[in-house]
């Protein structure tokens, strides 16, 4: 009998255990972002003005699970596509502070995705992971503001980046100074889909 008692409940267990597994896969949920209607935008303060530039997105694809906040994936943005308008600036950016002849990618790697997110209508979602920039690693929370709708994203987010601090070098001369932190403006769109649809 009690043999029996022990089957039955070890045989609920793993029904219950399987049931979670197929409803974790079933909510596992993929965003690609699209290039072309997404902008990466940057802003430095400088003496007696404001330096505004940008960068273009390679590539991007988040999988990321809302029920129970696991994340993976990658967002890559070509660091040689950055540009402020003087060709000058931009040399010395590129060549002195990014480096990115030796350091091509700015890569985000999510982690972790917390907050309300639903599949359709608006959301707030703080996305953690780590940032790549100049080949090291920094921990970064990104909150995002997203609209979604029939399978269809668009999210907004900022990031202020103490570039100094993390080791980069500071553009300023005698005649121009700048801040030691740069300020950047994302908004990306893209699409959704869910393990669930797939099948």
């Amino acid at each position: 009998m009690a043999r029996r008692r022990f089957l039955q409940t070890a045989a609920v267990l793993l029904a219950m255990l399987f049931a979670l597994g197929r409803l974790a896969r079933a909510q596992e949920t993929t965003l690609v972002l699209d290039p072309a209607k997404t902008t990466v935008s940057f802003s430095l303060e400088a003496t007696l003005h404001t330096v505004h530039g940008t960068f273009r997105l390679k590539s991007g694809v988040i999988q990321f699970n809302p029920a129970t906040g696991a994340a993976s994936g990658a967002v890559v943005v070509d660091a040689t596509s950055g540009e402020t308008g003087n060709s000058r600036r931009d040399r010395n950016m590129h060549k002195d502070v990014l480096q990115s002849p030796r350091y091509p990618e700015i890569t985000f790697t999510p982690t972790r995705v917390t907050g309300s997110f639903v599949a359709q209508g608006e959301s707030s979602v703080t996305v953690d992971g780590v940032l790549r920039l100049r080949g090291a690693d920094h921990t970064v929370a990104l909150t995002f503001k997203v609209q979604t709708s029939d399978g269809e994203l668009q999210a907004t987010t900022q990031l202020t980046v103490p570039y100094v601090a993390w080791g980069l070098k500071n553009p300023s001369s005698f005649l121009l100074r700048v801040a030691e932190k740069v300020e950047v403006s994302i908004a990306a769109e893209g699409k959704l889909t869910s393990a669930a649809a797939q099948r």
